[in-house]
């Protein structure tokens, strides 16, 4: 039992995620911030589904939510601490609580610091990590509501995970995270070639992610942070980075 995983590119530069249970052929889709692209792709993979899942409130992962509902009868499924600003939620979760798409089992994960209430969904048959804005490719998410400790204690929950995770993120942001990143390690060999691959990529038109989790432990500024105060002192880099 497993799940499949495919990027759903919506607005300038999200990325929604849709995820089949190969056993059963359920279909989840998680923070579809624009219902356009979110209905192609689902009527362009057999016209299901039959879940939405959300990390967080802002809109550019939830303005789909409602029309997409509406059309395929969907189940949202969101957390208890943010039910008070996301559509109305079919399943309301808390972190360590499991959520089931088809037969496959995926857990809750505490993840605040982008916001307060975000939380982020695994699956490990599948390898899938949907991590919404807490963690990127080469980046975190900026503190709008949390605290440098908030995504510190976050980033600790999601780098425990098996290496061979794919973090499935909510932007394309890699290629900006890249040339942040090598400000901090400009002598990473392997931040150098993530870099020099994520260029080609968007030279090409292709995502940067998914992305393996032991790529991001071995480039990523923000989950090799030795300390809150050290990631602090990154995150307010990144803030006034201009590249």
């Amino acid at each position: 039992m497993a799940v499949t995983v495919q990027a759903v590119p919506c607005l300038s530069d999200n990325y929604a995620w849709m995820l089949r249970d190969t056993a059963t052929g359920t279909v989840a889709l998680c923070d579809p911030g624009e219902a356009r692209p979110a209905i192609e792709a689902i009527e362009a993979a057999g016209g299901r589904c039959d879940i939405i899942l959300l990390t967080h409130h802002h809109a550019d992962h939830i303005d789909g939510v409602e029309a997409i509902r509406a059309r395929y009868g969907s189940k949202v499924i969101g957390a208890t601490a943010d039910a008070h600003r996301l559509p109305k939620l079919d399943q309301s979760v808390a972190p360590g609580d499991t959520v089931a798409v088809g037969a496959t089992r995926g857990t809750v994960i505490d993840s605040p610091g982008h916001t307060l209430g975000h939380v982020a969904f695994h699956f490990p048959d599948g390898a899938v990590l949907l991590s919404g804005d807490t963690l990127f490719s080469l980046g975190c998410g900026r503190l709008l509501e949390g605290t440098p400790a908030d995504m510190f204690r976050a980033l600790g929950l999601l780098k425990v995970l098996p290496p061979e995770t794919l973090v499935c993120c909510g932007h394309e942001y890699t290629a900006s995270n890249a040339r942040f990143a090598l400000t901090v390690e400009p002598d990473n060999a392997a931040l150098q070639a993530r870099a020099r691959e994520v260029e080609a990529a968007r030279e090409a038109g292709q995502p940067t992610v998914p992305v393996a989790l032991e790529t991001e432990l071995a480039t990523n500024p923000f989950l090799r942070a030795a300390s809150v105060e050290d990631l602090a002192r990154i995150r307010k880099g990144k803030d006034n980075f201009k590249g």
